[in-house]
């Protein structure tokens, strides 16, 4: 498969997406100051076709990990088949995994779309992306659209990678956390402290692989290092996942509008924990921007 990319500029900012891995940005780049660009995520490989690879990709029509890849909605039971080797549970939805057709693309706008057709998951939808590149940063706005003629439980979020290392701070806040077993799905839930305190974190190393609830919708991640700041915000998510492996070098910071494996709970817990049931018709959709404040 060949990745035919498509590329937005607009001052000191670059941004190239891969519409045919995922519908995903391969990368996002500051090139202020005459210097090399600067990654504001982690860029993808040259030539690379792995989604996994790329700086970030849109979950859709849910997120995260739905428990040994089945649930029950109103009297269905829905089984899916993994999609990520050695990982029982099914993650993400279809969206990150498909071929996103281009609606249009210039250089400060583009639109990409994607097309399920009812199989595992037994709903149609059209899920969309819009990206809008200006002076000041990016902001990426992704909807879903129940196209069947039955109602459809729906989750959006987004999934970027950001590079970091032992100077990098994650300013963000949470008032929840839930603990997880050894497949990362959610166990108890409790209190965000100690070391799940995320306000002015050194974040690089971590070992968490958590989702976080009462996000406070904005995320500032910094480097001495660095010759800009990053403002992650969302005024659509309540609902916060990180991932931040041990040996560094990257992370995962997720706005997403529900819980870790929320499917599998009893529908009436559905709107606390952020899912929505969309009607025939019904659209629902998520907002990320990020502010690239030069320093």
């Amino acid at each position: 498969m060949v990745d035919e990319q498509v590329k937005l500029h607009i001052g000191d900012l670059e941004l190239a997406l891969s519409p045919s891995i995922g519908g995903s940005i391969a990368r996002f780049d500051w090139t202020g100051e005459g210097s090399d660009p600067f990654p504001l995520m982690r860029g993808c490989h040259s030539g690379s076709t792995n989604v996994l690879e790329a700086a970030c990709f849109p979950l859709v029509p849910f997120v995260n990990r739905i428990r040994g890849s089945r649930f029950t909605f109103r009297g269905r039971e829905v089984v899916m088949q993994p999609n990520m080797a050695g990982d029982p549970s099914v993650l993400h939805g279809q969206g990150w995994l498909g071929r996103w057709n281009i609606l249009f693309a210039n250089e400060a706008e583009t639109e990409l779309a994607y097309e399920h057709q009812a199989g595992e998951w037994p709903w149609t939808y059209e899920a969309r992306q819009h990206f809008a590149l200006d002076a000041g940063g990016l902001t990426v706005r992704l909807s879903c659209f129940n196209t069947s003629t039955d109602p459809m439980p729906c989750g959006l979020g987004l999934h970027p990678y950001f590079h970091c290392g032992p100077d990098t701070v994650l300013g963000t806040h949470v008032t929840d956390v839930w603990d997880i077993d050894e497949n990362v799905l959610p166990l108890a839930k409790g209190p965000a402290i100690g070391r799940f305190d995320l306000d002015g974190r050194h974040i690089c190393g971590q070992g968490l692989d958590h989702g976080f609830a009462g996000w406070g919708g904005e995320a500032r991640i910094s480097d001495t290092d660095w010759p800009v700041e990053l403002v992650m915000s969302s005024p659509d998510a309540h609902f916060f996942q990180l991932y931040s492996p041990r040996e560094g070098g990257l992370f995962v910071a997720e706005p997403v509008t529900h819980a870790n494996a929320a499917l599998n709970e009893p529908e009436e817990e559905w709107p606390e924990l952020g899912v929505r049931v969309l009607k025939p018709g019904e659209e629902m959709t998520l907002s990320m921007r990020l502010d690239v404040k030069p320093d």
